[in-house]
């Protein structure tokens, strides 16, 4: 096999490779966040050393889902499933590529003005390319241009809610920062557990919300029905 014909099925196993350590990831992230909670198992110091640890495990989800637009663009030109433009294909690596800087820049410099900004750049890479999958994947079902193939525009379509979603996540989770703070300076009691629990109730919503989808986009590009 010439390495042009090996690159299509290369890129199709890494493709599986990211759905899997995203999904696989997000669940380990689910179980911290679910142990975190049981204030009556855990010491508070416990709880936060779980925390940080769910931090570090979402890395991976983070990572794949930044790398999964550049791939699924190159496979869909590679494969013959609908005719990226190579400007297309080569903006989505560059965009993936700043993603992915921006989402491991934060990281090591959390709790910082830096962060703060790179954080700010994501959430709106995010929100372009969330109308971005959701204008693509809405035309094509409805009209079958510019993709073709109705499993691969529903999955166009599915991945632009799974950025809602994800969005919805961040948003949804936004106020544990200060009610975190609160259980750390005040202690672990109903006045401050309460409200931070009431938010992270709230979240799960939108995480059960993401897995079906990529559950839902996973089935699509396997089976293509």
């Amino acid at each position: 096999m010439t390495l042009s014909a090996l690159a299509y099925p290369t890129l199709v196993y890494i493709h599986l490779l990211l759905f899997v350590l995203w999904l696989g990831a997000d669940v380990g992230v689910f179980l911290l966040g679910q142990h975190f909670r049981k204030r009556d198992r855990y010491t508070l110091e416990q709880r936060i050393a779980l925390l940080k640890l769910l931090v570090l495990v979402d890395m991976t989800p983070r990572s794949a889902w930044a790398l999964m637009v550049p791939l699924s663009l190159t496979i869909s030109a590679l494969g013959g499933w609908w005719h990226v433009p190579t400007a297309l294909v080569v903006a989505g690596w560059l965009i993936g590529g700043f993603w992915l800087w921006l989402v491991w820049d934060s990281h090591h410099h959390d709790q910082t003005p830096r962060a703060a900004r790179n954080r700010g750049v994501e959430s709106w890479i995010r929100y372009i390319l969330a109308a971005f999958y959701l204008w693509l994947g809405a035309q094509s079902v409805m009209t079958g241009f510019p993709i073709a193939p109705a499993w691969l525009a529903w999955k166009a379509l599915l991945f632009g809610f799974i950025f809602v979603a994800a969005i919805m996540i961040d948003v949804s989770f936004k106020p544990v920062g200060g009610q975190l703070a609160a259980v750390l300076r005040d202690g672990s009691r109903d006045d401050t557990e309460v409200p931070l629990r009431a938010t992270m109730d709230r979240t799960r919503r939108w995480v059960w919300l993401v897995y079906a989808l990529l559950v839902a986009t996973s089935y699509l590009g396997t089976v293509k029905p």
